[in-house]
């Protein structure tokens, strides 16, 4: 196995928490909303950047630093996940249909227009 990969993944991981995590406590601090709001902002933005690595074919290295560092730690399906039971359990429901909704399907179409706009620039 190459080191380098590991390296790549290590460093983009890292980069890819802290800005969640500033991302995060921005929205929170200075938004209120009725459902989690920050981790569907993070979710669809970076579902919206692996599409757009993948359709630039930046190559692999690129492609282990952006795709499965930055955007794996960038965003976060299983904090999606623990909000959706959470606001199922605080019987949201308009809140939890809405942010299950919006997340799984702007997740996809967010990484199908970054994918299709990676594939123009390329």
């Amino acid at each position: 196995m190459n080191v380098l990969l590991f390296i790549l993944v290590a460093i983009g991981g890292f980069i890819g928490a802290v800005a969640r995590f500033a991302i995060s406590q921005y929205v929170k601090r200075n938004f209120s909303f009725t459902f989690p709001a920050a981790t569907l902002f993070v979710n669809i933005i970076g579902s919206f950047l692996l599409g757009f690595f993948n359709g630039l074919d930046v190559g692999e290295y690129m492609l282990v630093l952006a795709g499965t560092g930055f955007c794996g730690a960038f965003t976060t399906f299983s904090t999606f996940k623990l909000e959706a039971v959470q606001l199922h359990v605080d019987n949201q429901k308009k809140a939890f249909l809405f942010y299950t909704i919006v997340t799984y399907a702007g997740g996809i179409f967010s990484a199908l227009v970054g994918y299709q706009l990676g594939l123009f620039f390329f």
